[in-house]
């Protein structure tokens, strides 16, 4: 299950701890590499946040303290690997580089996991939504575009076929507009869906996370 959930973190997690981490001159000068450990270990981040130091530093002619670092995220480590934190992790939708060691990953995993139950039901509240608005746009647009075109078919001036096309393009975005309107109906049904959904699973955690 670990394996699992790494993998499919692994996307968000190239881009959330691969990045390359900069410091300024006086932050490599300053040397508080046990601090910068500690800092990137209350965060989740792996080892590898300290060869992106030592590459940025370099410029600088400093070197990190490889042993003050791992000892300072070791200790952030502890205040990040906890089933707050995972359950946080989780529902913001952070990948998890496994990073926690195996006797705190016990419990960060099963909160992380629930967490990511939490994010998915959000985001997919979030996705019907968006559709019903889009939906809802194009609605407008279309009842803007037929009365502009009823308008159209009614101008004296037009020749008999040009009446007569204005009027078949009144009948084809009226057909459009009852299409739309039946898809803008199902997204509505889908939002109530995810919204049970999501007011599901926050009676099911709220015991062991409190309320969100």
């Amino acid at each position: 299950m670990r394996r699992l959930i790494i993998a499919a973190a692994a996307g968000g997690a190239a881009l959330a701890l691969g990045s390359c981490a900069t410091m300024s001159a006086e932050q490599c000068m300053a040397g508080d590499w046990s601090g910068q450990g500690y800092a990137d270990g209350q965060q989740g981040l792996t080892l590898s946040r300290l060869d992106d130091y030592a590459k940025a530093c370099a410029e600088h002619g400093v070197a990190p303290d490889p042993a003050a670092y791992a000892a300072g995220r070791r200790q952030g480590l502890v205040h990040y690997c906890t089933p707050a934190r995972g359950f946080e992790a989780g529902r913001s939708g952070s990948a998890y580089a496994g990073v926690c060691p195996s006797d705190l990953e016990a419990d960060f995993l099963p909160a992380y996991r629930d967490g990511q139950i939490v994010h998915e039901v959000e985001a997919a509240l979030a996705s019907a939504r968006g559709r019903v608005d889009s939906l809802g746009d194009r609605l407008e647009e279309l009842d803007e575009k037929i009365v502009a075109k009823q308008a159209e078919a009614r101008d004296e001036d037009l020749t008999d076929e040009q009446r007569e096309r204005a009027r078949n393009r009144v009948q084809e975005l009226r057909r459009e507009r009852a299409d739309t309107e039946r898809d803008w109906r199902r997204a509505q049904d889908e939002v109530d869906d995810a919204e049970r959904d999501v007011r599901d699973v926050r009676w099911r955690f709220r015991s062991e996370y409190g309320g969100w």
